[in-house]
């Protein structure tokens, strides 16, 4: 465990990189050029369901991250504003808050649940496409083109420039042909994954 130069333990992050919710705390965390040490998590190998992980996170997801006064926070979207906080990832003007925020609730509710999960039964499950659910496509393309549409005319979700509503939707839609989805019909998100990608960390 490393120290800061300034004071005690940097935070922890608990992930899985093979998680677009995980993805999302790093790159934020890159972003902002946070200390932090990364404690790989590997889901598929129920390392989320230890005592051990299930005292910090009972619901047994990751990420997790423990900040340096031993306090941990999950759910990746909650993690991503907070270690945001008082940075340029957070929209000035108010009204443009809630707007990040509505596309984060979104996401979590509308996006991740289709586009992710075509891509965990394609990529990890092995399933081929047509044993995929196409009520569980359907709704991926609607989350997709009602992204499409929230792009239309604009660089970046919110505002001019990038906030925590991009952070919050590129993982799982710049991975999201790997669930059988279609990118290269829908022009504005491409644009815009192509723009986020030159700002964030992803590795």
């Amino acid at each position: 465990m490393r120290l800061t130069e300034t004071h005690g333990y940097v935070m922890k992050i608990y992930g899985d990189l093979k998680s677009g919710n995980c993805q999302k705390v790093k790159a934020t965390a890159d972003y902002l050029g946070l200390a932090y040490d990364w404690i790989a998590i590997d889901a598929g190998k129920a390392e989320t369901r230890t005592p051990a992980f299930l005292a910090l996170n009972p619901a047994g997801q990751v990420p997790v991250v423990v900040f340096d006064d031993g306090r941990p926070l999950s759910q990746s979207n909650a993690i991503v504003r907070h270690l945001a906080r008082g940075s340029s990832l957070i929209p000035q003007d108010a009204f443009d808050q809630a707007k990040a925020d509505e596309w984060m609730f979104w996401e979590q509710y509308s996006h991740e649940p289709y586009v992710a999960v075509a891509r965990f039964q394609r990529v990890y499950l092995g399933k081929p496409q047509i044993e995929i659910d196409p009520g569980l496509m359907a709704r991926g393309d609607k989350a997709l083109d009602r992204l499409e549409l929230g792009l239309a005319g604009n660089t970046y979700l919110v505002g001019e420039k990038l906030s925590i509503a991009d952070i919050a939707l590129l993982p799982y839609t710049r991975l999201a042909h790997e669930g059988g989805f279609d990118l290269a019909s829908r022009p504005g998100i491409s644009d815009w994954i192509a723009r986020c990608e030159i700002e964030l960390p992803f590795n």
